[in-house]
């Protein structure tokens, strides 16, 4: 039996191939401290926990819900535009409730992608930004992740060079994986960028409260005069209130594309757990006190992981936003690629990492890594990590160099 069309458009899930190795040392017995998945390990916030106690179990909320979010939850969403942004959004036509905002990508992804068309996407990007299109049967071509101006002139030769013209283009920022984090100019020109080409433009703003400058937050695209024309956002309830598991996110901005996802959603899917989104409405008009201790959990890890892997010899930018460090691989294994470097660190490390190369081909010579552990396990990875380089020329002395990872 042949594979499946879509699945034959896939490349093998690099993640997956770090899972096993990490899966098997477990079993072996070995403490390994987990930096790969960007999963969050706080707990949501207690009053949010207690509405869904309170609510489960009441009269009808068993019951299928409603595809595109119940309508208390998409005021709450258009309630925080407001006041986050300044950005007016109308609940009935300009919000959408999805099952995360992983699920209303892909699903956006299906609503708008004929056979054969072309999305620009940045590389490295977020698994879902490429692969949902290329399930949904689109050509993937890649532009920079760095929001730069150095971009445009890019984006315009992958413009020029594309037969069929892209439909839409994608950006996140804050970005995962790489941390880099977007200007409201750099949107302006975006926006404008996206008008003159006739793109849509889907921005990942899952990040958004994930950011370690008090006085300059994130952005959002829709802040951008004209933006709602062509663009639609993507939020997430995972980071912002550790409640990735309760799969909650949103879709918001142009009524047309919106339409299109709720078309979409309505012959997929019924919503999420009434419950759960009643919750979620909980959480988004509730104190806000929850949110500014997440940061500050975040800011203390990036703190202790800059420090303590600066002095293992493994030098990490600082990044400003987002729950990732982007790391480029020490010079003497880079040779080796991200893949099995990744590997290599589990099993000489007892550190996970994800590989960016399972980014994009662009990423190879980076990890991830994840700020889902606590302090004391950060300066225990990094006790590990050195101990690995003082010894690797003795113990890796009768390695062959591997081949890069990128054609896997």
């Amino acid at each position: 039996m042949t594979d499946f069309y879509r699945i034959q458009r896939l490349p093998p899930y690099v993640f997956e191939q770090v899972n096993r190795i990490k899966a098997a040392a477990r079993a072996n017995g070995a403490d390994i401290i987990d930096l790969g998945m960007g999963n969050p390990d706080m707990q949501a916030p207690q009053h949010v926990i207690d509405k869904l106690v309170e609510t489960v179990g009441k009269p009808r909320t068993d019951r299928y819900s409603a595809s595109k979010g119940i309508t208390g939850l998409r005021k709450a969403q258009a309630a925080y535009y407001g006041r986050r942004f300044g950005v007016k959004l109308n609940p009935d036509t300009q919000i959408v409730a999805t099952l995360g905002s992983k699920e209303g990508f892909a699903n956006m992804a299906q609503a708008i992608t004929a056979p054969g068309d072309v999305v620009l996407v940045p590389n490295p990007s977020y698994p879902i930004h490429a692969f949902g299109f290329l399930m949904a049967g689109g050509v993937i071509r890649s532009v920079p992740a760095e929001p730069t101006p150095d971009f445009f002139p890019a984006a315009e030769r992958a413009v020029a060079h594309s037969i069929p013209k892209p439909v839409a283009l994608v950006v996140c920022y804050p970005s995962n994986p790489t941390a880099y984090v977007a200007s409201l100019d750099f949107y302006r020109d975006l926006v404008a960028f996206a008008k003159k080409h006739e793109l849509i433009l889907l921005s990942d703003l899952a990040y958004s409260e994930v950011y370690f400058d008090e006085s300059n937050p994130p952005p959002s695209i829709l802040q951008v005069p004209g933006a709602m024309d062509v663009a639609v956002e993507f939020t997430s309830m995972s980071k912002t209130f550790s409640m990735a598991g309760w799969r909650i996110g949103f879709a918001v901005g142009n009524e047309r594309l919106l339409a299109a996802l709720a078309r979409v959603k309505s012959y997929l899917d019924y919503g999420a757990f009434t419950p759960v989104q009643v919750a979620a409405t909980a959480a988004l008009n509730g104190p806000e006190e929850c949110i500014r201790e997440m940061r500050a959990v975040y800011k203390r890890r990036r703190d202790v992981l800059i420090d303590s892997f600066g002095k293992a010899g493994w030098q990490i930018p600082v990044p400003t936003a987002s729950m990732f460090a982007w790391v480029q691989i020490p010079e003497k294994f880079r040779h080796m690629g991200s893949l099995e470097f990744s590997k290599l660190l589990v099993e000489k490390a007892d550190v996970a990492v994800a590989p960016g190369i399972g980014f994009g081909e662009h990423g190879d010579d980076y990890v991830r890594i994840a700020l889902v552990e606590n302090e004391q396990r950060i300066r225990q990875a990094a006790r590990n990590v050195r101990k690995f380089f003082d010894t690797a020329d003795q113990t890796l002395h009768n390695v062959v160099p591997m081949v890069r990872a990128a054609g896997t």
